[in-house]
């Protein structure tokens, strides 16, 4: 009653410092295992130390804090103002992936400095051509994305590629535990606890794994309490025109990804998502990925966890995930957390990784299940051909290992060639659909996946 009288928007809503603390740890603890994934698996495949891993882990922490109070407290026309928390997009994981093992932590940074630059400069131009990115492209990606990634947590479940016991019993019955502690948590619980699953079976892998051996705390009490992130610590950025296609390329979807969360929260927050609004969202994702590769962090985009963390709660006040941003601010300045957290054996995180990823690819289904395949019977074959170009480096990494140097960042990566071809075919056989239907289907389908 008192929103109304004062003509307060219940976006706009400031609480109770005792209720913005609670209801912002809430968004942290949903979002924390996605936020930590990344940084883990970047530093498995450039071969970082425990100490370095944790620094990653820290400085991805301090980012999405800073990129998350961008969003919502807004500076300028950067920040679309609403309750939306930022992470690291595991889009990027694929190409991240392949860049660390080829040109090392230098040139992911470069690529990511110039795809942030970018994106906030396409901003306003992008909320305008929204129209040729339909669910059928955004899913085919998405689809593209969780298969990708896939190989990754088999990996791990399995003991970690190099490892000399991989595929131990010991190591895939760890994973299988956590793997069915997420499900049985999923099952049996709702709300809040069913939102923060992946990180209860985390707790309970590690626990289980410690009397068998496989948890080594080195170097935690070592770690220092506090430690300050910093510009280039891993060395001066790299500019590989290959990189920073693919990144470039990567950021479009995630501004796809990011406008349908947009417009998914509008509609929960009561608060109506324009053209302005949108530009506003879209350059601070830029700008915070921009600023990810300055601190050694990663490209940034809406956690769709959260999204529907909002809807569950009915809690719309953009201050509540303005708090979560400064909790995130402040955990990335303890590294004997992060080093804790570096602790955490492969096997465990294979069986959180397996669920995780698999549940990227069945977003991506859920929302290829959209798509009009009887009035359109040539979006089969959008699908399907994005989808088979996207899994050939999944299948076969040797594939286009005769083609140019120069090529071999973006020919390697999934999500690169299922988003060319996505793309490309459905402007094809489709055209582009108008601005205002497109963005409505983008707004149901975020709707669907919250």
């Amino acid at each position: 009653m008192a929103n109304t009288q004062h003509s307060v928007a219940p976006v706009d809503e400031m609480m109770p410092a005792a209720k913005l603390f609670v209801f912002g740890l809430q968004h942290v603890l949903a979002m924390y295992a996605g936020a930590v994934a990344v940084p883990l698996i970047i530093a498995g495949a450039a071969g970082l130390t425990k100490a370095q891993t944790a620094f990653l882990i820290n400085a991805d922490l301090f980012t999405c804090g800073i990129a998350t109070l961008l969003q919502t407290l807004g500076i300028w026309k950067i920040g679309i103002k609403i309750p939306v928390i930022q992470g690291v997009t595991f889009a990027a994981v694929t190409p991240m992936i392949i860049m660390a093992k080829t040109g090392g932590m230098e040139t992911i940074y470069g690529s990511i400095i110039i795809a942030g630059i970018c994106t906030f400069l396409l901003a306003p131009f992008f909320s305008k051509l929204i129209r040729f990115f339909p669910p059928i492209v955004t899913g085919s990606v998405i689809t593209v994305i969780g298969i990708s990634l896939l190989p990754v947590g088999i990996a791990w479940a399995a003991g970690g590629t190099g490892d000399p016991h991989y595929g131990s019993m010991t190591y895939i019955g760890v994973a299988s535990i956590v793997l069915i502690a997420i499900l049985l948590i999923n099952k049996f619980f709702r709300g809040f606890v069913a939102h923060i699953s992946v990180l209860l079976g985390l707790i309970i892998g590690l626990i289980i794994a410690m009397p068998v051996g496989l948890v080594n705390f080195s170097g935690v009490s070592s770690a220092a309490w506090l430690g300050i992130d910093y510009p280039f610590a891993f060395g001066m950025p790299k500019f590989d025109l290959g990189s920073i296609i693919a990144m470039i390329i990567v950021m479009l979807v995630v501004m796809v990804e990011s406008t349908g969360d947009f417009l998914a929260i509008g509609v929960m927050v009561d608060k109506p998502i324009g053209e302005k609004e949108l530009t506003a969202g879209l350059r601070a994702d830029g700008l915070a990925t921009a600023l990810g590769g300055i601190l050694n962090a990663f490209p940034y985009t809406a956690f769709a966890q959260n999204v529907g963390l909002v809807g569950l709660t009915g809690v719309k006040s953009r201050f509540v995930v303005a708090t979560s941003g400064a909790i995130l601010v402040v955990m990335g300045f303890f590294p004997k957390l992060a080093t804790i957290i570096a602790s955490l054996p492969n096997a465990v995180l294979g069986g959180a990784g397996i669920a995780m990823f698999g549940i990227v690819a069945a977003n991506g289904i859920k929302t290829l299940s959209k798509v009009d395949y009887e009035k359109r019977p040539n979006n089969i074959f959008i699908v399907a051909i994005s989808i088979g170009l996207g899994v050939i480096p999944v299948v076969d990494a040797n594939f286009f290992k005769l083609f140019p140097d120069w090529s071999q960042t973006i020919l390697h990566s999934g999500i690169t060639l299922g988003s060319i071809a996505a793309v490309i075919l459905n402007a094809l056989f489709n055209g582009s659909k108008g601005g205002e239907e497109a963005q409505k289907e983008l707004a149901d389908n975020a709707g669907m996946n919250a």
